[in-house]
């Protein structure tokens, strides 16, 4: 939770690997098994790149909201494989 004033001076997050801890549904959204947990609250920056394995719900069966923003650039797959993929069209921009 200490980080999550840095979140809206960013231009960009990447988040690997996370549901629950960053679904905004978690503050926003009552009477679900995340109402009131404390979330990284990614979606406070400019923009947002999440790579997770897929869409479904975390343990906590709640939909991730994060993933529908406008913001939000999803990719899907194996970590593995896409945050490599990620990496190289990154460095590809920078050039």
């Amino acid at each position: 939770e200490v980080i999550n004033p840095e979140f809206a001076q960013a231009d960009l997050v990447i988040v690997v690997g996370a549901c629950d801890v960053i679904n905004p549904a978690a503050q926003t959204v009552e009477g679900t098994p995340l109402t009131g947990m404390p979330i990284l609250k990614v979606s406070d920056a400019k923009s947002v790149i999440v790579c997770n394995r897929d869409e479904k719900p975390g343990y906590s069966g709640v939909d991730n909201i994060l993933y529908q923003m406008e913001k939000v650039i999803t990719i899907w797959g194996d970590a593995s494989e896409t945050v490599p993929r990620l990496t190289a069209m990154l460095n590809q921009l920078s050039r």
